[in-house]
């Protein structure tokens, strides 16, 4: 049985959704953006089980990564969920086939970074995403042009809305999909990870 995080009927809900590892400040500022602009009543970090993209050495322990994401996601309207390892699935589009009956009770939106859009296209059965939920692709540092030029903001081309009525995808009939600009951070996972690794590797050092 699914056990989603606590909401109302028709609240306004964003799922963020990633492999966190590890969260960072930069994941934070987009779900605060987010939250705020999309005048949403909650934000849902869903943290994934295992990225299918990357060997499962990249991935990291998920109980570690799930409880850090917790500590940098703190505020009132942030829930950090399993949701992904409760239903099982290890790709965005089977977990929202899986959370057909959660979605249904609210108005939800996907949120993801202008990095994770222009790569869209390579995911697992990735027309599913758009066409299930509507998408809002916050800016990320270097990646906005090719998000905007890339496979699938081509194919969703009819589907986009302007920024400034961003609020109202949660209300649209999927596909609808929203390029919304905000300061940019620095914060990469990539970069904390390699930094950790150089830590390490010089801790090792004789």
């Amino acid at each position: 049985m699914i056990r989603p995080p606590p909401f109302g009927d028709g609240q306004r809900i964003g799922l963020f959704g990633g492999s966190f590892n590890p969260a960072h400040r930069g994941h934070y500022m987009v779900a605060l953006f987010a939250l705020k602009n999309l005048k949403l009543d909650w934000v849902w970090w869903l943290v994934s089980p295992q990225n299918p993209l990357k060997d499962p050495s990249e991935t990291g322990e998920y109980a570690t990564r799930l409880a850090f994401t917790g500590k940098i996601a703190r505020h009132p309207r942030f829930v950090v969920s399993d949701l992904e390892q409760q239903v099982g699935s290890r790709t965005t589009a089977e977990t929202l086939r899986r959370l057909k009956p959660v979605l249904a009770r609210a108005h939800f939106v996907w949120i993801m970074g202008a990095d994770s859009f222009a790569n869209l296209h390579h995911w697992h059965d990735w027309l599913e995403i758009p066409e299930t939920l509507p998408l809002a692709i916050l800016a990320r540092p270097g990646y906005s042009l090719r998000a905007l030029n890339g496979p699938a903001a081509t194919r969703l081309d009819d589907f986009q809305v302007p920024a400034a009525v961003a609020p109202s995808l949660l209300t649209r009939t999927p596909p609808a999909w929203a390029f919304i600009p905000m300061p940019l951070r620095p914060e990469s996972s990539t970069a904390i990870r390699r930094r950790r690794d150089v830590i390490v590797m010089t801790r090792k050092s004789p």
